[in-house]
């Protein structure tokens, strides 16, 4: 909480709060000379002493209203708090404008006394005035941090669920991965060596974005280029990837790791159990301010599949949901031997 004087922590607040007291000065000092009769020299003392040395006072009824709010005190001891306050500031304006009142004119002073009760009213007009000015100072601030700290309880929040979707896709694909590996170790150890340091690569991608939420189009296609050099050792030449990409899309932004649950769902559910080569077709183009990517592959409508989006898909849906706020951003379609799913990513 900011417990600073407004016009310490916004200059141009104390710039416009000076100009005014100074307008409403002259225009004091104004009606004094020509209206009331009064001379010059005791029309300026008196603008001085009943307008500019109010500002100057009144400042200080910043620090009332800081620390006397309706939500701390009860109703009571409100009233009773701004009441004293406004007794205080009203004696010690009265007094220092005597004061000054007297070192300018030592021996005719009577013409301030008919001014009294105006002075007195006036000065709790003055008062009531700045106890509303300062206190929608005050709440404004307060809304003001109050909407800070829920945006940064938000991003928080988004960080959180970002960092727990994406906690569940690097052990889903590392189990899968290990799998392979395994089942490569007794039968060709040479190609289980090549799926480590391949995997080794993937992980190492991983670890390096994890802290970023985006990447590049292209750089999220080189990590997908090597998962699949993975599972191509694995399923050999019943997985055949095709990439249909425009140049326009390497620079795109995307959400990392991102595509690759897309992968290992059309390696699960296409690739696993056929008999024939599955193409896994990626292709990407700009559409207005999106970039559509489309990843389709091909399956055998006679073996069973479970029914529902699987976690990675889950995965995917909730992130775009998280990030862009819309998951709708992702399109699944089922052809009956040919699934295709459609991401449409936003850009700058």
């Amino acid at each position: 909480m900011d417990f600073r004087h407004p016009f310490i922590s916004k200059p141009k607040l104390a710039i416009a709060y000076a100009i005014f007291w100074v307008i409403i000065s002259i225009a004091y000092f104004l009606i004094q000379w020509l209206s009331s009769g009064i001379p010059a020299d005791k029309a300026i003392v008196e603008a001085i002493t009943s307008v500019s040395l109010y500002g100057v006072l009144g400042t200080s009824i910043w620090y009332v209203v800081r620390f006397n709010t309706l939500e701390e005190n009860t109703y009571s001891r409100f009233f009773i708090v701004h009441i004293i306050s406004a007794a205080i500031i009203l004696i010690l304006w009265l007094y220092i404008g005597a004061v000054i009142i007297k070192l300018f004119f030592p021996i005719d002073e009577s013409w301030t006394n008919e001014f009294l009760p105006a002075r007195i009213y006036s000065g709790f007009m003055f008062y009531l005035f700045y106890v509303i000015f300062f206190y929608a100072v005050t709440y404004y601030q307060n809304f003001k941090d109050k909407v800070r700290r829920e945006s940064e309880l938000k991003a928080l929040v988004k960080e959180a669920e970002l960092h727990a979707l994406k906690s569940q896709i690097n052990p889903h694909f590392l189990f899968n991965s290990l799998n392979s590996i395994s089942s490569l170790t007794m039968s060709d150890p040479q190609k289980a060596q090549e799926m480590v340091i391949n995997l080794s690569s993937i992980m190492r991608y991983s670890l390096k974005y994890d802290q970023n939420e985006v990447v590049t189009f292209g750089t999220e296609i080189e990590n997908i280029k090597m998962y699949l050099q993975i599972e191509k050792v694995r399923f050999g030449k019943k997985l055949n990837p095709v990439f249909e990409i425009s140049e326009s899309c390497l620079d795109a932004e995307i959400p990392n790791m991102i595509l690759q649950p897309l992968f290992e769902n059309a390696i699960k559910y296409g690739v696993y159990e056929a008999t024939e080569p599955v193409d896994v077709v990626t292709s990407c183009r700009k559409v207005d301010n999106f970039i559509e990517i489309k990843i389709r592959n091909n399956y055998d409508p006679e073996v069973l599949h479970k029914k529902g989006e699987g976690i990675g898909l889950r995965n995917i849906r909730d992130r775009l949901q998280v990030i862009y706020n819309n998951p709708g951003l992702i399109k699944i379609r089922d052809f009956n031997n040919n699934f295709t799913v459609t991401l449409m990513i936003p850009q700058k």
